[in-house]
């Protein structure tokens, strides 16, 4: 498999990653299959393994986490927040999205869980949130790298526009760039 550095890390992915979001309830319902699927791409050399909160809520990070018992320093493991999570009337459930501070602390601890992992490679802000200042989000990201929580961030959806911003924010308050940019 064709690796190549992931943005300016200096880390080596396979030039083709695994996109998990149809294994499980949004596609896929064996989930022998879909460990199958998982374990093949990873035995053919794909490193690369790309899953979100949202999906299924919370079913793919479960798939996935089980697919990498034992194989966890095998992959680059990104995952994504921002949709809602859980049901839309129940308790606090207007919070159990966005991109504040506030949820993505929750947020990663929970896909932490899901997971079965103590870290994820990159998280990405699956969309962008008007309600929440970018500068918040930033920090609260910055901040988990330097928890250990995560060891990248990157951005998801966001127009070229709001990245150059994001960057530029970034760049203004010292701390470290997105790392990558899933296009629409």
């Amino acid at each position: 498999m064709m690796r190549r550095v992931l943005g300016r890390t200096g880390v080596q992915v396979s030039r083709f990653g695994l996109g998990t979001m149809v294994l499980g309830v949004w596609g896929n319902r064996d989930r022998a299959a879909c460990l199958r699927i998982i374990n093949h791409a990873i035995d053919a050399g794909i490193n690369l393994v790309d899953t979100a909160d949202m999906y299924g809520q919370g079913e793919n990070e479960e798939i996935v986490g089980e697919a990498l018992r034992g194989r966890r320093d095998e992959v680059f493991l990104a995952t994504k927040f921002h949709n809602p999570m859980g049901e839309p009337d129940v308790g606090d459930a207007i919070n159990r999205r966005g991109n504040s501070r506030r949820w993505i602390n929750t947020a990663i601890d929970e896909s932490l869980r899901r997971l079965g992992v103590d870290h994820v490679d990159l998280y990405q802000i699956h969309r962008p949130d008007p309600l929440t200042p970018i500068d918040e989000t930033v920090a609260a990201l910055d901040d988990l790298v330097r928890a250990g929580k995560i060891r990248y961030f990157g951005v998801s959806n966001h127009r070229a526009w709001r990245v150059a911003r994001i960057v530029s924010l970034c760049d203004q308050i010292g701390i470290a760039r997105p790392v990558v940019c899933q296009l629409y």
